[in-house]
């Protein structure tokens, strides 16, 4: 049996959560459609003024499904991982493209917005313009592409998959190119960043300072924000090495965790991200790179413990030399 929160203690999670500055929950799986408590625990989300999503593979969005997310789901995500075939391939079965499909209908009569997740691997760029037009002749209002990265399923079956630089820039034009092309029907977003975008807006790949003061929030500070099934709330994705998360929420509440975890780690987490902007902004072979999978490399590659052991003796050398 896979591993699963109660729901008693999601909800006061997403209150927690509320209450330090997040305001949308996004619930992802495995599936979570299979989660007895997911009418509770969207309820508990908009009672606490979160803004929810639920992404699905939407081979379960039977009637009862769509009554549930109908009632307190602002968004539904369909992962759609290329022409038939691929999905197929990507989801381990001959099915998953067609049962998916003759879910949309239901989908649009109950008036649920939705859009599709579509995964970007070294192998499908090319079907991203086939993506889009089935988006649209569905009716999605979204279209989101996110590369594959080495966590759950992907690090056994799909190890040669991962997208490269050269894939990762082939991606961000084709999608520009398909953002003019259905200007006003779908919303593009990519999960990639480019050099110059970095550049000039430093403080979206998390270059920014730890004080919280006036209407900051942790949510300022440190999004997204992952609680996985075990309770281990970690920063930025799912998986992201154990060094670096705020511990388990089946021990202390996330305000509790927030707050040790500012003290204790966030300057070296800062330090962290420091590091690998910087060096991506001086790397001029790779001017689109994903900067979950950079911060997750090199957040396996050190730990607070070390990065703070580095900053201080980088202080005592420069203090010595003055």
């Amino acid at each position: 049996m896979s591993e699963q929160l109660e729901i008693d203690l999601l909800e006061g999670v997403v209150a927690d959560a509320a209450a330090i500055g997040y305001r949308v929950m996004s619930v992802s799986g495995g599936e979570p459609l299979l989660y007895p408590g997911l009418a509770q625990l969207l309820r508990a989300a908009h009672t606490s003024g979160l803004v929810t999503t639920v992404t699905t593979n939407g081979m379960l969005l039977d009637q009862r499904q769509l009554n549930v997310l109908g009632a307190d789901c602002d968004l539904v995500a369909i992962s759609l991982d290329g022409i038939p075939e691929s999905h197929n391939f990507m989801r381990n079965s001959t099915r998953a493209f067609d049962d998916m499909c003759a879910r949309l209908p239901a989908l649009r009569a109950s008036g649920i917005p939705f859009g599709f997740i579509f995964t970007l691997t070294f192998h499908n760029v090319h079907e991203l313009e086939w993506v889009a037009d089935f988006a649209v002749e569905q009716g999605a209002s979204l279209l989101q592409l996110h590369p594959l990265e080495p966590v759950g399923r992907a690090t056994c079956r799909l190890g040669e998959s991962y997208p490269d630089g050269e894939e990762n820039a082939a991606a961000v034009c084709e999608a520009g190119r398909i953002r003019e092309l259905y200007e006003g029907q779908l919303e593009v977003q990519i999960d990639l960043a480019t050099v110059p975008a970095m550049l000039e807006h430093p403080t979206r790949v998390f270059v920014r300072e730890a004080t919280l003061c006036g209407a900051q929030t942790v949510a300022d500070v440190i999004a997204p924000l992952v609680i996985e099934t075990s309770g281990i709330v970690s920063p930025l994705q799912y998986g992201f090495p154990r060094a670096w998360s705020w511990g388990n929420i089946k021990e202390r509440s996330l305000p509790d965790l927030a707050a040790d975890w500012l003290a204790r780690d966030y300057a070296a987490f800062l330090t962290l991200c420091r590091l690998v902007y910087e060096q991506a902004v001086r790397n001029d072979d790779e001017p689109v790179l994903n900067w979950y999978e950079q911060a997750y490399a090199a957040a396996a590659q050190f730990s607070p413990t070390q990065v703070r052991e580095n900053l201080m003796q980088t202080c005592s050398s420069e203090r010595s030399s003055q």
